[in-house]
């Protein structure tokens, strides 16, 4: 991917500010904004937001960029929807970030989630017909929310007019970038 593709994108992470997987924020955030997309990270407060390593480990300390409830869904041409069990449990809870995944998808623009992130998309009622993937322990939420779930590092689907990139763990990061380069080149 050249600077060109993305110099102009505008990426939005939307995370709790406890619990995030580090490395599904940080990896995807610093490969964007290497190739210059500008890309904010909304969380539920401006409070610094406390990552955690394999869900146990204290991890980076991150300053949001702005608050869920401040972000303007109509400003972003992806949404990243990183992981971490607490992260992810309690960000689907937040009904601002539940209206950012609705906003996304009902415009048509793509949406990438890692690991737990998913259940956001579980909870805001978007993965009818979906096909994608998540850690495992996501598998009966997604299916009973009418999405297909599959085993696989990385699922791209653009059935339903937008386009949905998940992967299932940190370790499946090298191919969630890059599809999210992808979805940005376009």
């Amino acid at each position: 991917m050249t600077e060109n593709d993305v110099s102009k994108r505008n990426v939005l992470a939307i995370v709790t500010n406890y619990g995030v997987e580090q490395d599904e924020l940080v990896v995807p955030v610093e490969h964007l904004r290497g190739w210059g997309a500008q890309v904010d990270v909304a969380a539920v407060s401006m409070d610094d937001i406390e990552t955690l390593v394999s869900d146990k480990n204290p991890g980076k300390s991150i300053r949001p960029d702005l608050t869920l409830a401040d972000a303007d869904p109509a400003h972003y041409d992806l949404l990243l929807v990183p992981g971490g069990t607490l992260n992810a449990d309690t960000l689907r809870l937040q009904g601002p970030a539940t209206d950012i995944v609705r906003a996304f998808t009902e415009a048509g623009r793509p949406v990438a989630a890692i690991c737990h992130g998913p259940w956001a998309l579980v909870e805001a009622g978007v993965l009818e017909g979906k096909r994608l993937t998540s850690y495992s322990s996501l598998k009966t939420d997604i299916r009973n929310a009418g999405g297909a779930w599959t085993d696989e590092p990385v699922v791209t689907d653009g059935t339903g007019g937008w386009n949905l990139i998940t992967s299932r763990n940190p370790g499946d990061l090298e191919p969630f970038v890059r599809e999210i380069d992808e979805a940005l080149a376009v």
